[in-house]
């Protein structure tokens, strides 16, 4: 399976350029601030259309990945990968991130740059691919990974949502914080993931004690009572699994 470039970037580059071009053309009697604008428009078009049109490969497989972007140029055959994960990143500001694609080498494998972590047991990683610059949809490049990749791949977003829905939380004022919510509700779903009772009671508690202390207050953002309906919600799943751990150990 070849990925292809999303357009998204070149089509805002060329934006910004003809942009500028635009307000240069414009009548200029007292417009200093006008031919800064543009000036600046055509510069910041320019560079994002360096960088657009920079060589660009992404192919997926059966002997490997063969990649193709600045920073990274090679054949990564199936032996050197210990696990590549699809995460999504944390919202930002109630907004999701666009997922990326991380790759953990095997052992003695050299690898860069190393620029990210395992999302759940911290190995060192190589980010291979933020998915908004592919026009692939993330279902269909997790689809051509597990059959190429196997055991390897890990599409993490998908047994967030198994083990703990990701909730649709209303935003309005003087509500919590939300991008300490959305921390909280991650380390939650992280715990599930993990399989590991001592991870998950860990977690149950980070949770407990935040409400408890009472989370922080932003001039918007989630609503009080459905986020709280939610942490308790969240915190029940963590002990429902310690339970059955128990009774399966037994």
């Amino acid at each position: 399976m070849e990925l292809r470039r999303s357009r998204g970037a070149l089509v805002l580059a060329l934006v910004c350029v003809l942009g500028g071009v635009v307000l240069l053309a414009l009548p200029r009697d007292g417009a200093l601030l006008r031919t800064i604008i543009a000036v600046g428009a055509i510069a910041l078009g320019a560079v994002a259309l360096v960088s657009a049109l920079r060589p660009f490969r992404f192919g997926i497989g059966a002997e490997g990945l063969t990649i193709r972007r600045p920073g990274l140029r090679r054949v990564i055959r199936w032996a050197e990968v210990d696990a590549l994960v699809l995460d999504e990143p944390p919202r930002r500001d109630g907004r999701p991130e666009p997922p990326r694609l991380l790759l953990v080498p095997a052992p003695g494998v050299p690898m860069e740059p190393v620029t990210a972590r395992h999302p759940l047991d911290g190995r060192p990683a190589v980010e291979l691919l933020v998915l908004d610059q592919v026009r692939e949809q993330p279902e269909q490049v997790a689809a051509a990974l597990t059959r190429h990749a196997g055991e390897r791949f890990v599409d993490l977003p998908a047994l967030r949502r198994a083990a703990f829905a990701d909730p649709e939380l209303p935003a309005g004022l003087r509500g919590y914080q939300m991008d300490r919510v959305d921390q909280i509700i991650r380390r939650g779903q992280n715990a599930l993931v993990s399989g590991d009772p001592r991870t998950r009671q860990a977690a149950r508690g980070e949770i407990e004690r935040a409400c408890a202390a009472g989370l922080p207050v932003a001039q918007r953002g989630y609503g009080r009572p459905q986020t709280d309906t939610v942490l308790d919600a969240l915190v029940t799943a963590l002990a429902d699994h310690q339970t059955t751990d128990r009774e399966t150990a037994t």
